[in-house]
């Protein structure tokens, strides 16, 4: 090989390896400037994950007004079992269930033959006691007559007075056992004390009836008004007023709705239910609703004057329920409440929060005291 060919070819390996060292280095400065472009990605995405992304919403004054729905079962404004004041079998009986009635209209009649012989016997012992005082005065005018002449003791007299007042006394005694056989004799027609809807009867006729038994012959009840009762649980007691409106639905009636009003509360809590009983006064003037039905009595309620939070936004824990609230510098603040009234989705906060404050939306259970949050948008 010439001189000129070896100096062309050392040239040229002089070039390759040049160009080799620089790919060697271009691969170099690439590997390097990923490895830090990676090193660079990982920790920002290391610390973005390591954020605590939060929802939060803010307490509310006083809420929204709210409808209390409970149960109840519709009463007549007056129902009343009518049982017998005499004792005899029962001739005969005028009305059946579901008869309107009015006030003194015969219902049954009671066949009483022993009260009947009583006021007899009655009747014709005081014609003897009448006869015995009359016989009486006549003695004591004579014997008065007699005492003028001095003809008798004084101490005759006197007897012959007290005879007398005995008799009169006698024959009032007998006057009185008179009328309250009469009396007991009226009791053999049972009349309605009011008026109303016959219910339920309980007899036929030739029954036996015992004067002052349990059993009721009748069962009588006032259809228009109604009457509701319905046992309001504590923490919405005190929002409970007389007069208030109602609304009174019944699951068979669709589509209608009755209006009522609070005619009455027991203005106490049952110690052993922590309800308060109320009364609701109920028109009925159609007789669309029947007494003993199953109804839903929807009561409206105003708004508290605590703070109004919602319900996910409470931690329950060992030491008590808190929320967390958001400060300024994005840290939480767990603080201990205390809790109102439960309206469902919200709740009730008397003490523990302020007006404006972040309150965190679920927190999770690993949330504590101090932690570094970021509001989610």
């Amino acid at each position: 090989m010439t001189q000129t060919g070896r100096s062309q070819a050392l040239r040229r390996a002089k070039i390759l390896a040049l160009v080799v060292v620089l790919a060697l280095a271009i691969g170099a400065a690439r590997t390097l400037v990923s490895r830090s472009s990676n090193a660079r990605a990982l920790e920002a995405g290391t610390a973005e994950q390591a954020k605590i992304y939060v929802k939060v919403a803010s307490p509310t004054v006083g809420g929204a007004a709210t409808t209390l729905t409970l149960p109840g079962t519709l009463q007549g404004a007056v129902q009343a079992p009518i049982a017998a004041r005499a004792s005899g079998y029962v001739k005969r009986w005028t009305r059946d269930i579901g008869s309107r009635v009015d006030k003194g209209e015969l219902l049954a009649e009671i066949e009483s033959p022993e009260i009947d012989q009583q006021l007899s016997q009655a009747m014709a012992a005081r014609e003897q006691l009448a006869a015995s005082l009359a016989l009486a005065k006549s003695t004591l005018e004579r014997w008065e007559e007699l005492r003028k002449t001095g003809m008798v003791p004084q101490q005759q007299l006197d007897e012959r007075r007290s005879a007398t007042v005995q008799a009169q006394a006698n024959l009032a005694a007998a006057d009185a056992n008179i009328e309250r056989l009469r009396e007991l004799q009226a009791f053999k027609r049972i009349v309605a004390p009011f008026p109303g809807v016959i219910t339920r009867r309980n007899v036929n006729v030739g029954d036996l009836i015992d004067a002052g038994g349990a059993r009721a012959l009748f069962v009588l009840t006032q259809t228009d008004p109604l009457r509701v009762y319905v046992e309001v649980p504590q923490a919405y007691a005190h929002l409970v007023r007389v007069g208030q409106p109602v609304t009174v639905t019944q699951a068979e009636l669709r589509g209608k709705t009755f209006k009522g009003e609070v005619a009455r509360t027991a203005a106490a809590i049952d110690a052993s239910s922590r309800t308060m009983q109320v009364e609701v006064a109920l028109a009925n003037r159609d007789g669309a609703l029947l007494p003993g039905a199953y109804v839903q009595v929807s009561l409206a309620l105003e708004g508290g004057q605590g703070m109004v939070i919602p319900a996910s936004a409470l931690i329950f824990r060992g030491d008590g329920v808190r929320v967390a609230s958001v400060e300024g510098n994005g840290r939480v603040k767990l603080r201990p409440v205390k809790l109102g009234r439960n309206l469902g989705q919200t709740i009730e906060v008397l003490e523990g929060i302020a007006a404006g404050e972040r309150l965190v939306m679920n927190p999770s259970d690993s949330l504590a005291d101090g932690d570094v949050v970021t509001l989610a948008r």
